[in-house]
């Protein structure tokens, strides 16, 4: 019952910010917040789909020689990114990044009694704190996805092309023939999917950080920041499943 009642809380709580964040005077702030969690958080995400790129040529290759198939190198690299890794990872590394300053943040007002103040002075908090965070996820968390693919094929190219000697030529066609719009989409298809989920729990645990009978004042915060990355990585990868298993 706690666990229906959790959901049920959060499915209402993102309800309400999601429809504040078609109301007048969030542009700003949705600007600022998309700084926050995309710009911020771009060099990590690149950096992370380097070395995923690398580490993936490596492994692949001395896979395919055993099977005499080299040249599906680009395709297998290319392929695993789009649909799997990328949306995963780069929602991961924004989670850890973003999510938890994201739940530190709002928990700090919370316990500060800023959020009160706030009610005070007939602010809605949500419209306010939440809903520019929920709709900044959404268009940071796409956007990171494409620089994470980008980044992770040409880390596949520099293991696979100039390392290990793989022809350029057949690497980059492999890469072009192989991928469909439909993988490209259901890459993105599942980072909005993932901006939704962090989004919508980092700040749900932020705002409610009160209300935990673990702890309160500052060890709630904290609490409610380790609640929120743990909460987010296991949702991702659980929805990463249901939807895979839709998209197929």
């Amino acid at each position: 019952m706690d666990f229906v009642n959790s959901m049920g809380s959060m499915a209402i709580f993102f309800s309400l910010a999601f429809i504040n964040i078609f109301r007048r005077k969030q542009i700003q702030e949705i600007v600022n917040q998309i700084y926050y969690i995309g710009a911020t958080s771009s060099l990590i995400v690149m950096l992370v789909g380097l070395f995923t790129g690398m580490v993936l040529g490596l492994q692949l290759f001395y896979t395919l020689v055993k099977f005499g198939s080299v040249g599906a190198l680009g395709s297998a690299v290319s392929l695993s990114l789009i649909r799997e890794l990328g949306p995963v990872l780069t929602a991961i590394m924004i989670t850890a990044r973003a999510g938890s300053g994201m739940t530190a943040e709002i928990g700090i007002l919370r316990i500060s009694e800023q959020i009160d103040a706030l009610y005070t002075m007939r602010v809605n908090p949500v419209r306010y704190l939440v809903s520019p965070r929920i709709a900044a996820s959404i268009i940071s968390f796409p956007l990171l996805t494409a620089f994470f693919d980008i980044v992770g094929i040409l880390g596949g190219y520099v293991t696979g092309v100039l390392l290990l000697g793989t022809n350029a030529g057949t690497y980059f066609y492999r890469v072009q023939s192989s991928l469909d719009i439909v993988d490209v989409r259901g890459g993105f298809i599942k980072s909005i999917v993932f901006a939704v989920i962090v989004s919508c729990i980092c700040c749900f645990q932020g705002y409610f950080c009160h209300m935990r009978t673990d702890g309160y004042g500052s060890k709630s915060v904290g609490l409610a920041t380790i609640s929120a990355v743990v909460l987010s990585c296991i949702m991702i990868l659980v929805a990463d499943y249901v939807v895979t298993s839709f998209l197929m």
